[in-house]
């Protein structure tokens, strides 16, 4: 069931949210939390059909905030609400009301959505696109316990990444981030089947991949090594090497839907290891309600050691770009090499100077 609402205010929207459920006779409220998703008229529809198939494992009220720009000077001064309620099958097993915000109101939309939240219920604040550098201070994101951004949406991820950790706040998370759990996942149950130590690691993947800077950041954390990361085609990441005193263990997913895992003298097993859609990414996020520790301090040693190898040259690839010690040690005879012979010719190079300045 839709209602539609024009130049309205938000007691007007509850009191049509009530007659709606009570015409479909469901006046009661069995909602576990409030998602609020913040977002433009052209991402709307593929978020809000995310969250309304997440839905089914988190009833939930959903409030889609659309801020609308006017393109004429005349109609910016002018504030006004549009709201559509949907209740019943058409807001899967909740209840979803979209908000079209113009003028002066777009940068009070926190006044708009606080009378509509849940009373006594948690709030997630999701930006699919457009999120900014500090949620936890956004107006939108000073009302919720979770704060959920899309790093891979933006255009300068590694910049965006940067700015994340330095403004971190329990409840902070990122899609990117939830990406790799099954990675993660997997490559925590390769290392729990062997007893050796770990020396280096790779990360294969897409180029400016958020998804695959933080896989290496959680590793370089985590096991305190050297990590490499290098390109490929993707799609997303592609490969996972892991360099120890038992041999390689090497997670490699090359179509982005099934896996091969590897490990010295085991045969080889096939994983599925699938690219996951926004609907099971948003799903897994509201699961726990709780900060992630676990995030927060890969975000940050990745940033740190960004920040402390600024200075120095460092590989194209990524932000932990670092030799593994099985590189370091196939190239240390051709370093060797290529710091004697400049010593040797030295004699050579200066003579035809002298000649020269004498003439």
């Amino acid at each position: 069931m839709k209602t539609d609402l024009t130049d309205t205010t938000s007691s007007k929207i509850n009191k049509a949210l009530v007659q709606s459920r009570r015409a479909i006779g469901t006046p009661a409220v069995g909602m576990v939390l409030t998602l609020v998703i913040v977002t433009d008229e052209e991402n709307a529809y593929d978020a809000l059909k995310a969250a309304n198939d997440a839905s089914r494992e988190h009833p939930s009220r959903t409030l889609v905030v659309i801020k609308r720009v006017s393109r004429s000077p005349r109609d910016r001064t002018k504030s006004r609400l549009d709201a559509e309620v949907r209740v019943g099958a058409d807001a899967g097993t909740g209840e979803t009301i979209v908000l079209r915000l113009y003028g002066d109101v777009v940068a009070h939309a926190q006044s708009v959505v606080l009378p509509l939240l849940l009373p006594d219920a948690p709030v997630v604040v999701w930006w699919p696109v457009n999120a900014p550098l500090d949620p936890a201070s956004d107006p939108l994101g000073a009302l919720a316990q979770r704060r959920v951004t899309d790093t891979y949406a933006s255009e300068q991820p590694v910049r965006d990444l940067e700015a994340r950790a330095g403004a971190y706040t329990p409840g902070d998370t990122d899609l990117s981030w939830t990406r790799i759990t099954p990675w993660r996942s997997m490559l925590a149950a390769a290392l729990d089947q062997v007893v050796c130590e770990v020396k280096g690691v790779e990360v294969e993947g897409e180029e400016f991949n958020p998804s695959c800077e933080l896989l290496a950041m959680w590793l370089a954390d985590r096991l305190d090594v050297p990590v490499k990361r290098s390109l490929s085609a993707g799609p997303g990441l592609t490969a996972v090497r892991m360099v120890t005193d038992c041999g390689p263990i090497v997670l490699d997913r090359a179509d982005g839907s099934l896996a091969t895992l590897s490990i010295e003298g085991q045969p080889d097993r096939a994983v599925a290891l699938k690219r996951r859609d926004t609907a099971e990414l948003i799903a897994e996020e509201l699961r726990r309600l709780d900060p992630d520790d676990t995030y927060a301090s890969a975000l940050k040693f990745g940033v740190e050691r960004l920040n402390a190898s600024a200075a120095e040259p460092v590989a194209e690839e990524g932000p932990v770009a670092v030799e593994t010690p099985v590189e370091e040690a196939a190239k240390a005879p051709a370093k060797k090499a290529a710091k004697k012979a400049p010593a040797k010719q030295a004699p050579a190079k200066k003579a035809p100077t002298k000649k020269a300045a004498a003439k």
